[in-house]
This record gives C-alpha cells, structure tokens and sequence, in this order.
C-alpha cells in the first residue's frame, strides 16, 4: 500500500488503504521507501485478522476482508494502465472471486530440515504451508508422508520440489529438486507414497461450454493453477473470439486455450509453445481438437516469420484474425511483440499474471492502432497482491 511522507514515498506492508498505521522503514531503495505495519491507530472496517504470517508467501493480503482484496485489485489494474500504459480503461474491472481455501493446484514449495513450506516474503525463512490454507488438506498430508519417507536419505538431499494437482485432485505428482541426481530408491519413494501419482504426468478431464475433452500435463509443465477459477478463465476468453476464425494461441502451453478454441468456437488454431515439455503435453493434447489444432515448439519470437504466406494463411485455414497471448510474468518481449503486430489480426487478447508489463505492452498494442474493447480480471490469486487480467484489443 503506498503512502507519503514529507513528500517521501513509502510503501507499507500489512496496511489497507484509508488506515492510520504506525510502520517501521526496512530498507530505502531509489525514491520509494519501504516499511512493514508495526501498529494501527485507526484501522479499516475491512481489517481482519490474517490467518497466517502475512509475510509468507501467499498471505500479504489476508489482513484484508476479501470483498475489499477484489476492490483494491481492480483499482490496482487501473491504476497500472493510466501510471504505466497512460491508458484508461473502458470501464471499471469487475474481479471474479475465487474460494479462499485449497484453490491451488500448482506450487512451488521449499524444504527445509525435514519441513516444506513457501518463503516470507524478501528471505529464505520458511513458512508452514498448510497455515496459508492454499493447499488442500489431503495435499499437504501427502507431502508430510514423502518427506517423512525422503528423511533416510538426509536432510540436504532434496531442495524443493514442484507440485502439480488435477482440478478433482485425484492425480497429484511431485517433482524433486535434489542435490544430485535421484537413484531408484529416492524415486521409488515417491511412487509409492500415498496420496502421491506416479510422475511425470497428471490428466484433467475438462467440460468448457458443451465440449468434454481431457489435457494431460507434466508436472514442470506451465499451468493455470487455480482449481475454482479455470473454467471461468478459460470460457472467459474463448467467448471473447469469433466463430470458426483463424487464431493464434502464442505461449499455449499444454494447449487449454487452444483446444478450447477449437470445440467452443469451431476455431482454426496455431498454438506456438517454446517450453520443451509443455510443447510435448501440446501436441499431445492436440488430437482432442479433432483436426482443427496445428502445433509449434519454437520461440514465439519466430511467430511473424512462421506463418507461411502474406496473408498469414495456412492451406485450407482461415486467416488468422485473432492472436491469443499468455506470456509469463516479464511480459512479452519487444521480438515477440513485434511479431505479433505483424500479424495483422484484428484481435488480440491479451491473458496476463502481472499488471505492470501488461500495462506496458498495452501502450504499444495501443500505439500501434488497436484499442481496449474489454478487461477483465479473475482472482487467481487470493491473499495476494497478484490477479490475472484479461485484456481484448480491437484493430482501429
């Protein structure tokens, strides 16, 4: 949260907007101060008390009523667009909710001496990840079991791991960062925990719209990774393309845009992945768009030059008339970017997990001719200060 004083800016932890706190500064950085809530004087009506360490990762907004978390986030998107982009949005964004509790299906977690957990925010001190409620209960158990079975080979042997979860948790696969390379008996360890999936893979059976179809990804393969809100992500954007168009779907992933696009929309599909093994779960996963799906593992920096003609036209397919893009969170880069005004679409939807490099990316779509139809965000990220945007381009 940001306030001044004498003219100093100071950006204070563990505070909400309207408050009079009482803040110890940490650390001076180039104009900006920053500072961690040490008292409250005359706190918000949406302060609550935070069910964990609000430091840790995933909890720097627990202090805050969650109604007024979506509040302060749509502002925050605003707010980026007219600071960053010097843009202003058509409209207020409306944030959807999201459950509190057990919404995360990926992570990253640290160990530690026999212990997993997320990091406090700025250090490598570790948290209790079950008391930050993002991982369900049963999650949390499995993790306690392995590691409890990992303890004969020494603490120092496994770092962190990776965790990946199906929306129904039926199928949970980890993934170990280990100090050398894992011998049999480490992996099989993993094997036979229970509550565990034997890696790499999990499998998601989706229904989006009046479509069925199922998405295997490996457990480092990029994913949105909440269980409450994927649905509502997903039809969000397809809905935002045009019938049987021709579209583009740069970082796709294991393809749950793409092939979405194909059975919602009657879409004619290119999705362009440089990951290796979500570009293997995105070729794999194509079959289910039944024939509509064409695949790329490259750089989407190439994805300009990729297109085989003037007209950006493959064979028999439309013209692509719409660019989806969900970049990581550094945004796009200007190759890419550039590449995609290439294209020419008339279209671009723009899916984003950091506000500030869309906003950045915004002002150059913007420059280029297109204007901001819609934006729309989903709170992916609850207790956090993240949110995921969706963001719609129209050409002139």
């Amino acid at each position: 949260m940001i306030a001044r004083l004498d003219g100093q800016v100071v950006l204070v932890g563990g505070a909400i907007p309207g408050e009079r706190v009482q803040a110890r500064i940490d650390r001076i950085g180039k104009g900006v101060a920053f500072a961690e809530t040490v008292g409250v004087d005359e706190p918000s009506p949406d302060r609550r008390a935070a069910f964990a360490d609000p430091s840790c990762g995933g909890c720097t907004y627990s202090h805050i009523a969650y109604p007024r978390q979506l509040e302060i986030k749509g502002q925050v998107i605003a707010d980026a667009f007219a600071r960053i982009g010097r843009l202003t949005l058509p409209s207020v964004v409306a944030v959807t909710a999201s459950p509190e509790r057990g919404y995360r299906m990926r992570a990253r977690l640290h160990v530690r001496g026999g212990r997993f957990g997320f990091f406090r925010e700025g250090t490598h001190d570790l948290c209790d990840a079950r008391a930050t409620h993002q991982l369900l209960p049963e999650t949390c158990d499995a993790l306690e079991r392995l590691l409890s079975g990992l303890q004969s080979f020494g603490t120092d042997t496994v770092h962190g791991l990776e965790l990946s979860e199906n929306l129904t948790a039926d199928q949970r696969v980890v993934h170990l960062d280990t100090s050398r390379p894992p011998d049999a008996r480490l992996l099989e360890i993993v094997r036979s925990t229970p509550g565990l999936t034997p890696p790499p893979f999990v499998t998601d059976t989706l229904t989006i719209g009046e479509s069925t179809f199922r998405l295997r990804r490996h457990a480092l393969s990029f994913f949105q990774g909440n269980r409450f809100l994927l649905r509502d992500l997903v039809t969000h954007v397809v809905e935002c393309l045009p019938t049987g168009g021709g579209v583009a779907d740069l970082y796709a992933g294991a393809g749950l845009f793409a092939v979405s696009a194909a059975l919602m929309r009657g879409s004619w599909v290119v999705a362009v992945e440089g990951d290796r093994l979500a570009a293997e779960d995105l070729h794999a996963n194509a079959e289910a768009a039944g024939g509509r799906l064409t695949t790329a593992h490259q750089p989407v920096e190439n994805v300009a030059a990729w297109f085989p003609s003037a007209a950006n036209q493959l064979p028999g397919r439309p013209a692509i008339d719409t660019v989806v893009v969900d970049p990581p969170r550094t945004g796009m880069s200007r190759e890419a970017l550039d590449g995609v005004l290439a294209v020419h679409a008339r279209q671009v939807v723009y899916v984003s997990c950091d506000v500030a490099t869309l906003a950045r990316d915004a002002r150059r779509l913007v420059d280029a001719g297109y204007t901001i139809a819609r934006a729309d965000a989903f709170d992916l990220f609850p207790n956090t200060p993240h949110v995921e945007t969706v963001v719609v381009f129209d050409q002139g």
